[in-house]
């Protein structure tokens, strides 16, 4: 069955108007051949559109469309992307799938590594599966910014941490794409003693060399769950190896920010927590390019959270609680000191939960689960409402990784409870004070879930 197969058209949407039905199947757009979504929506952008169809018979004809530039056409077809998503060709000494138990849904085992998703919805990818018309596209199509996992740019390095041959001309393809214009978003997962070190200077001054088509670098530690039996031996960072990769990227950011004024490569929060240090202050960040990788995330929610709690009073006074991540918990707890200073009768407990499902080292709220909610808040006084950031939602829905419903939590705590957006600090603040919070978060093609995973 082909995958440009209309499923569904939108009612008064201009592909209604102009006739089309479910069960056509769309070929081209004014002429150019429709492959997958990203053909449809950079050819669908035009305010006048010729389609070409064929029917359930092979029978084909043309349509003629006219509707607003840009404007959605209406269509619905069998997948988000009108192709089958692209798995990973990798078996990265890091990945963390990989270090994921048995028995969960079949959507968490499955690793992407989709150009086409690191467009639509931010996934980064390794360049590995991209064959050279596809690379070629990306360019003819101007696909820009694309989000790449480097990790390392010495071929070498690099073809044996992600055990792929063609990992090797990731620097090659990414200069064709500087050359082109293409934007890039960077990411480096950092392993103690793989490369960090003398090969993370060769992986930012390589990197630098193609700015400003490569913007902005983010450096993370790697994620060490207690689920890697046979796989290869990786120790978290401990708290010295964290602060010597800081004082690394630092020194290389301050050197790139007084020559070309951006600092270009950041590290991740949770460096900064690993090593025992400040985060840097809101300024630092600049445009908080690598905010998905956790880069000035805090800094940010506690800056947003400030300023929505400015000049507020309470609309509920009765008590509640606050669930999250290990790391995130003192400035949640900042936010909610300072809300009982500046807004009166705050009556609020933050409950920092554990990660027992995947082991302590993960100390992030996107990978805690409804059991090991249910077990650490289980007994607690936890007022009318609990706040939970929904990043342990997954996208859309009100399921936890390991398959808990809200419902279910609510049922057994006896509490309503409220998903905050955890990337919101203004909505954090109006959870506080008692006020609705409407969750914004659309639901994500399957083979995406897991995109939210921050190492």
């Amino acid at each position: 069955m082909s995958l440009t197969k209309i499923a569904s058209v939108d009612p008064g949407s201009p592909a209604a108007r102009a006739g089309l039905r479910p069960g056509e199947t769309l070929t081209h757009i004014s002429g150019h051949p429709i492959v997958d979504v990203l053909d449809y929506k950079f050819y669908a952008y035009d305010p006048r559109l010729e389609l070409t169809l064929t029917g359930p018979d092979g029978g084909s004809h043309t349509v003629r469309v006219r509707k607003g530039e840009g404007e959605d056409l209406g269509l619905n077809f069998e997948t988000y992307l009108m192709d089958k998503a692209r798995s990973c060709a990798n078996r990265c000494i890091f990945c963390f799938v990989d270090q994921m138990p048995p028995g969960m849904r079949d959507t968490l085992y499955f690793k992407d590594d989709d150009a086409r998703l690191s467009f639509l919805m931010g996934n980064y990818i390794t360049l590995t599966n991209l064959s050279q018309r596809e690379i070629q596209r990306v360019i003819d199509l101007r696909i820009s910014p694309i989000n790449i996992s480097v990790h390392a740019t010495d071929p070498e390095l690099r073809a044996a941490m992600l055990k792929n041959r063609r990992a090797g001309e990731c620097l090659e393809i990414m200069t064709r794409f500087a050359g082109a214009g293409i934007r890039m978003n960077c990411q480096v997962v950092a392993c103690p003693g793989v490369n960090d070190g003398p090969a993370l200077d060769r992986t930012l001054r390589e990197l630098s060399e193609l700015h400003p088509a490569v913007t902005s670098v983010a450096v993370v530690p790697v994620g060490v769950t207690r689920f890697r039996e046979g796989l290869c031996e990786i120790q978290p960072y401990t708290r010295e190896q964290a602060a010597a990769l800081i004082d690394q990227v630092e020194a290389f950011a301050a050197a790139f920010l007084e020559q070309h004024g951006t600092s270009l490569a950041w590290c991740s929060d949770e460096f900064y927590l690993l090593a025992g240090r400040a985060l840097p202050e809101k300024g630092y960040y600049e445009d908080m390019a690598q905010l998905e990788n956790g880069v000035g995330m805090l800094r940010l929610l506690t800056s947003q959270a400030e300023l929505g709690l400015e000049g507020e009073k309470p609309e509920d006074d009765a008590p509640f609680s606050i669930a999250t991540g290990v790391s995130a918990a003192p400035f949640v707890q900042e936010i909610l000191d300072m809300a009982r200073k500046q807004c009166g009768n705050i009556k609020g407990t933050v409950y920092p939960i554990a990660n027992r499902f995947f082991g302590e080292t993960i100390t992030v709220s996107g990978l805690i689960t409804g059991a090991d909610l249910l077990e650490q808040l289980r007994g607690k006084d936890l007022g009318r409402r609990l706040l939970l950031p929904d990043n342990m939602l997954r996208a859309g829905e009100r399921v936890f990784l390991d398959d808990v419903t809200v419902e279910q939590l609510e049922e057994a705590l006896g509490v309503t409870v409220v998903p905050v957006p955890a990337d919101s600090g203004f909505d954090l603040a109006d959870a506080i004070l008692g006020r609705e919070v409407v969750r914004d978060c659309p639901q994500l093609p399957p083979e995406a879930e897991y995109y939210r995973y921050n190492p």
